[in-house]
């Protein structure tokens, strides 16, 4: 027969037994508690020279058993990783060596030790061996002042000797102390140099980084105009080689049909052709320029017009676009030609996204306005608009809903971001019409001059 079940409520769960502290190996310790480790054998070794000193004797043997043991618990029980334990131990280790150099005198002859001249030097010690614990040395400077002169006053001597030893070794007490207070400060400034110079440094490549990463995706831009440039660029040049050939048909010509207006009208139109051909060469090279990150007054107009000059190669197959930018709007603090990519991207944008509904009907267009103290400038398409799984992660690096040959996703992200270094705000939404539309604010007035 089977016992009754317990019930659930008089069951105990068996709670875990706590871990056990592991021990550090010797190589990982920290190089405080190495110091310690090394120093305990060396003070028991000291037993030598009290040999040679003194002679041999138990309790100098004793006290110098216990010093050594001290420092050695000391360090195995510190943690180098706790502030608030460092300073115990190192109060700690200060007290206890200062008591066991009292002891050690005391029992090797009073006043008369070969050791009593020593006692200015231990809180000097400490000083040198803890400089980041100036209050432990102090401390070990009260005590040996205190044992010095009650040796002192013990043996018979003279009151005023007794505190001539005392202020001798609060003097140099008082000596150490300073001089590990300037090494923390000198340390400490070296430090804060070294983050400095680190920061600088990160901020400096970080700058170089965005540059890069700015020009990579104006080329990435550019990449996708291609098709369109050499189509432009074309035109002319394919009406430039009829000229040239019927110009050295009539130079060559024994009996020149044309007359010199015709001649001359031939010209006009090689030279027409010639600058249209530099004009775009000119537009693209400037483009793809790296910029001076300067920004300078400039009027939305111009940079509208360096952008669409551009984005005309791309939408002329696409759709038809509209430019209605009032020339009163207050000009803004930007980079003229990143601001022009800005608008760039987004044009390439548009005409992404109404390429697949073919001319018919399509537009862009490129509003601008002041609205209050601010300058805004709206491109709006009659596309399809944004899904809405797409508009809110439209500004994400590395996003995008173009094939491989066509996006990067990062040209949104950059768009925002050179935006908001000059001050201003880039959101995207959907018209209520139809269509996508790109909003870009920036401050006019006093806000847009940089600080003095």
């Amino acid at each position: 027969m089977s016992p009754p079940p317990v019930p659930p409520s008089t069951v105990r769960q068996a709670r875990p037994l706590p871990a056990r502290p592991r021990a550090v190996p010797f190589g990982r310790w920290g190089p405080r508690r190495k110091m310690l480790l090394v120093l305990a054998p060396a003070l028991l070794s000291q037993y030598g020279l009290d040999v040679l000193a003194v002679g041999p004797g138990v309790w100098t043997f004793v006290i110098r058993l216990v010093w050594a043991l001290s420092v050695a618990l000391s360090a195995l029980w510190m943690d180098e990783h706790s502030a608030p334990s460092v300073r115990l131990h190192t109060a700690f280790q200060c007290t206890a060596g200062s008591l066991c150099f009292i002891a050690l005198v005391f029992v090797t002859g009073g006043s008369g030790s070969v050791y009593f001249n020593l006692f200015p030097c231990i809180p000097l010690v400490l000083c040198l061996l803890y400089p980041q614990d100036s209050l432990s040395a102090t401390l070990s400077g009260a005590l040996c002042s205190a044992g010095a002169a009650g040796l002192l006053w013990g043996a018979g001597h003279p009151v005023t000797q007794s505190l001539l030893w005392a202020g001798m070794v609060v003097t140099v007490t008082v000596v150490g102390a300073y001089g590990a207070s300037e090494f923390r400060k000198a340390q400490r400034a070296e430090n804060e140099g070294r983050l400095e110079r680190a920061r600088r440094e990160a901020l400096e490549t970080l700058a170089i980084s965005e540059r890069r990463r700015a020009h990579s995706e104006k080329l990435a831009t550019i990449g996708q105009l291609a098709a369109s440039v050499m189509h432009e660029i074309n035109n002319p040049v394919a009406f430039i080689g009829a000229n040239l050939d019927f110009l050295e048909r009539e130079v060559l010509s024994e009996q020149r049909a044309a007359s010199r207006e015709e001649l001359a009208e031939v010209f006009r139109e090689t030279r027409t052709g010639v600058e249209r051909v530099r004009q775009i060469i000119g537009d693209l090279r400037g483009f793809s320029r790296m910029d001076a990150e300067v920004p300078t007054e400039c009027a939305l107009a111009d940079v509208v017009s360096d952008a669409v000059r551009i984005a005309r190669l791309r939408l002329q197959h696409v759709a038809r676009l509209e430019v209605d930018i009032p020339a009163e709007l207050p000009p803004v603090l930007a980079v003229r030609r990143r601001l022009a990519q800005v608008l760039l991207n987004l044009l390439v944008n548009a005409g992404d996204a109404l390429e697949a509904r073919g001319r018919e009907g399509s537009e862009v267009r490129i509003l601008g306005g002041l609205e209050g103290s601010r300058v805004v400038l709206r491109v709006e398409d009659n596309g399809p608009g944004f899904p809405p799984h797409v508009l809110s992660r439209l500004f994400e690096t590395f996003f995008t809903t173009k094939g491989p040959e066509k996006g990067t996703g990062l040209g949104l992200a950059l768009s925002r971001e050179m935006v908001e270094q000059f001050g201003g705000t880039l959101r995207a939404e959907n018209r209520e019409e139809g269509g996508a539309r790109l909003r870009l604010e920036f401050p006019v007035g006093d806000s847009t001059r940089s600080p003095s």
